[in-house]
């Protein structure tokens, strides 16, 4: 999964994998303090966590299908060479998601099912119609999720926040996709409209598609809200989206495209 936190000046080079949209970590305290052991004890914070893991891994496999797929649309050899390591690369992070499930005592398959329809149902509704749509697909509705997720981890036990920072890194997406679809803009200037449409409406897809997960799953929305770990408050839930949107608007600059 790829994000960038390049400033709209910077937007000629390609997007950094960033440190994070999510807020700066201060001195840890109560579960983001505590490692699994002690953290699990908590059944509710186990079920958030249980959860979330499920939604990261369905994510990776997904990924790793969706990626599969969009290689076949590539122009060259080298193009479909280098999706086909980025594959690669989602379906390592899955692995290493499932296999924490199944450390932990949980089902994989019964931990990514909750998660299945949204997912899918999104990746129904933004198919990319041809190469280059594929491309800003992956790298900001992917980038998208991440960020969320970041925003997330900064709240979780030790152990559960090193796993799901690790499979958030990027794949070699960023850079990639941001060489590409600028080198297509300054061929046929044209594109980069129809390209910023589509990039604004899996933008709001994206957004949508997290909300419905987390008001789904009552575990992984008492996180969010407060309850459990040292959770949000309903206002920081609204700056977490202005950080997420800020994000996206940066990894719009940096293909070269209009917010």
């Amino acid at each position: 999964m790829t994000t960038s936190d390049k400033p709209d000046n910077a937007s000629d080079e390609p997007a950094e994998s960033p440190a994070s949209t999510a807020p700066a970590e201060s001195a840890a305290t109560g579960i983001a303090a505590q490692d699994w052991a002690r953290a699990s004890a908590d059944p509710q914070y186990r079920a958030a966590v249980v959860d979330l893991l499920g939604a990261l891994a369905y994510g990776e496999l997904a990924a790793f299908e969706r990626l599969a797929e969009d290689a076949k649309l590539a122009p060259t050899l080298e193009d479909k060479a280098e999706l086909a390591k980025m594959a690669s690369a989602e379906f390592h992070h899955f692995e290493r998601l499932r296999d924490r499930l199944t450390e932990i005592g949980e089902g994989p398959t019964s931990a990514m099912e909750p998660f299945v329809a949204a997912l899918d149902g999104f990746h129904k509704q933004t198919a990319p119609s041809d190469w280059l749509e594929g491309l800003v697909k992956a790298y900001v509705g992917d980038s998208i999720a991440s960020d969320f997720y970041r925003e997330v981890a900064v709240r979780l036990d030790t152990d559960t926040r090193a796993l799901v920072l690790a499979v958030l890194d990027d794949t070699g997406h960023a850079g990639f996709a941001v060489d590409r679809v600028r080198a297509a803009i300054d061929a046929d200037p044209r594109v980069g409209g129809r390209l910023a449409l589509w990039a604004r409406r899996l933008m709001g897809e994206a957004l949508s598609q997290s909300q419905r997960v987390v008001a789904d799953r009552d575990a992984l929305s008492t996180m969010l809200v407060g309850g459990v770990a040292d959770g949000f408050d309903l206002a920081e839930v609204g700056r977490m989206f202005s950080r997420i949107t800020e994000a996206h608007t940066k990894r719009m600059a940096a293909l070269g495209l209009a917010a």
